[in-house]
């Protein structure tokens, strides 16, 4: 198989969160393998995945804007869009603080617990995800 990208990439096995709709949605992955310039995601579900998105790595405390490559029953890959990819990026939590909390109501002080309300916000998302799937997955005889 022939190599299509500019840098090889290196393989990973980091958690990953991928937010669109200004937030609104988000999705759980598993982030395969990266490079500098894009990766390779594994995730349950690719249909309703847009075409560009952020992909928010908690390990790393990083957000990368990101488009869809390509796409398979079982994975996606990705390009970065960040002009400066290797450099600081805002956090996910930063991003959604911005649509969560209007700019005036946050004063400097307040930046801390603000993110910390919205990062918690996202944990409970990623839990009450993981319990619709389970949900979804018991026999109707046990619901």
């Amino acid at each position: 198989m022939s190599e299509h990208r500019s840098e090889i990439r290196q393989r990973t096995f980091l958690k990953g969160r991928i937010l669109f709709n200004k937030g609104a949605s988000s999705m759980d992955c598993l982030v395969r393998d990266m490079s500098a310039t894009g990766a390779r995601l594994a995730l349950s579900e690719t249909s309703t995945l847009p075409e560009s998105f952020d992909l928010y790595i908690p390990q790393k405390d990083r957000t990368y804007r990101a488009n869809l490559c390509w796409r398979r029953a079982d994975g996606i890959g990705i390009t970065f869009t960040d002009e400066t990819a290797p450099g600081p990026q805002a956090t996910a939590p930063t991003l959604m603080a911005s649509a969560v909390v209007p700019a005036a109501a946050t004063a400097p002080d307040d930046t801390a617990s603000v993110l910390a309300l919205v990062r918690r916000i996202s944990e409970l998302e990623a839990e009450n995800a993981a319990l619709r799937r389970l949900l979804t997955s018991l026999p109707a005889s046990a619901a």
